[in-house]
């Protein structure tokens, strides 16, 4: 396979084995966020809800781009992502994926609804501290700014969706005063009036498609660094890129570079630019000598390395613009060379076709398997009422707004936390504290609570094992 030896093979096919794993049971684990409401408000049989929601997770893989994924592998630092020691990738994706495959197994198993993002963020951060501490590596540890970045994210999505979920309850008690069929919770198995199942049944095929968008590009990420460790001269670079290209876009980022060197004399755009200049001068080395080394993986991968290395320093020149004073020319310079470093990124940030397929359709068979857990907890147990329709909308709306605009911006969300926490503000709109179930609430915020630090102390743990193993 590829030119590797038995060894490297059955590895990777392991490794790949993981990753599916790991999105089939992300797919059952949250399925009860997108089928829970439309279940218990009679508006969906249950094998109609997880077929629809299967589906629409699927879809939701191919057209989400890969933002998201690139975010979450980002946690890591650039010089983690360019060391090539086929040691240290794979005990880092496996550790990654056997503490998220663990954590969420065990949530499931216990009916508690826990978010496969903040595992896998944990985990990814666990493995990063970890790496600190191999010799050698200095004290590159995790990638802090990005990691505040997601921790806000993760952290104010479900107060965002408790918040927003009582403001759309108490909308709807507005304008929908006349509808009285709207607040009421379902009657045997009286389906909703249409326009209010319609509704429900649109909002649960929103919740799904966001969801595999974004949880699906984890999935996504995880397998590039296994393919990108395993096999470099196949999937460093987007292949659909040829050497002239490449070669073209670099020369195109050295008459910018040499721009805006001419143009900036402050010590500290001095520095950044000194810094950048080193990995730039490699590129030009790498790019012109493609065609004479039939694309070798290791020099392909050193030109990976180096675009990363470069557009890493680059855009630090753009956040000292508010430290240093400069003139209309100088900006718009810099950001001419910032954009032409971002372009760079088409050759690193990818994923083959073939590899969101195989996600797609992990995430989607896993929706429709294992469901029945979760959703229960979120249907029965978080309020001490039955859902009625008002509140499965409300909830849906904000879930599939929030994990939308976050999927926008390149952030991973809780659809967990979102829709739980949605449910919860709909359920406390219409009754307050007595409405909600506090013993099954403190499970939940336990576990929310528990992720991090267990998931960071578990991979860490596991990066050195293995690490230690595969050497």
């Amino acid at each position: 396979m590829y030119g590797l030896g038995i060894g490297l093979s059955i590895l990777l096919v392991l490794c790949i084995f993981c990753v599916c794993a790991f999105e089939f049971i992300n797919g059952f684990h949250d399925t009860a966020n997108a089928v829970a409401t439309v279940i218990y408000t009679k508006s969906l049989r249950p094998w109609r809800a997880v077929m629809l929601s299967g589906v629409l997770n699927g879809l939701g893989v191919f057209m989400g781009g890969t933002a998201v994924a690139m975010g979450i592998i980002n946690l890591l630092p650039v010089e983690t992502l360019v060391d090539q020691n086929i040691a240290h990738s794979l005990g880092m994706v496996g550790a990654i994926l056997l503490t998220a495959i663990i954590w969420n197994l065990g949530t499931w198993l216990l009916a508690i609804p826990a978010s496969s993002s903040h595992t896998l963020v944990g985990a990814i951060l666990g493995v990063g501290i970890a790496y600190s501490l191999l010799p050698g590596t200095g004290d590159a540890a995790v990638n802090w700014h990005k990691a505040s970045e997601v921790g806000l994210s993760l952290l104010c999505s479900p107060l965002f969706g408790f918040i927003l979920a009582m403001f759309l309850m108490s909308l709807m008690a507005t304008v929908f005063v006349r509808k009285v069929e709207l607040f009421k919770a379902p009657e045997g198995d009286t389906p909703p009036p249409w326009w209010v199942r319609g509704t429900l049944i649109a909002t649960c095929g929103l919740v799904s498609f966001s969801h595999g968008s974004n949880d699906g590009q984890k999935g996504i990420g995880l397998m590039m660094l296994i393919l990108i460790g395993i096999i470099p001269a196949k999937f460093a670079l987007d292949g659909r890129y040829g050497d002239r290209e490449i070669a073209e876009s670099i020369g195109q980022v050295q008459k910018n570079f040499d721009a805006v060197s001419g143009e900036l004399t402050d010590s500290k755009s001095q520095s950044i630019l000194q810094a950048a200049a080193v990995p730039l001068a490699e590129l030009n080395r790498l790019t012109s000598e493609l065609a004479d080394t039939n694309r070798e993986g290791n020099h392909r991968f050193e030109i990976r390395k180096n675009i990363l290395l470069f557009r890493n320093e680059i855009t630090k020149l753009k956040g000292e613009s508010t430290e240093v004073q400069r003139t209309s020319g100088q900006t718009a310079s810099v950001q001419s060379l910032v954009t032409s470093a971002t372009s760079l990124r088409r050759f690193t940030d990818y994923a083959p076709l073939w590899v969101i397929f195989l996600i797609a359709l992990s995430l989607g068979v896993g929706t429709m398997i294992g469901w029945e857990r979760i959703v229960i907890t979120i249907g029965e147990k978080i309020g001490k009422t039955h859902l009625t329709y008002a509140q499965g909308a409300s909830a849906e709306i904000v879930a599939a707004s929030t994990i939308a605009a976050s999927t926008y911006l390149g952030l991973p969300v809780s659809t967990t936390h979102v829709l739980s926490s949605g449910i919860a503000g709909a359920m406390f709109s219409s009754g307050g504290l007595s409405n909600l179930d506090k013993g099954m609430i403190q499970k939940i915020l336990l576990a929310w609570v528990l992720t991090f630090p267990v998931c960071v102390t578990l991979s860490g743990t596991l990066f050195l094992i293995f690490r230690w193993v595969f050497e």
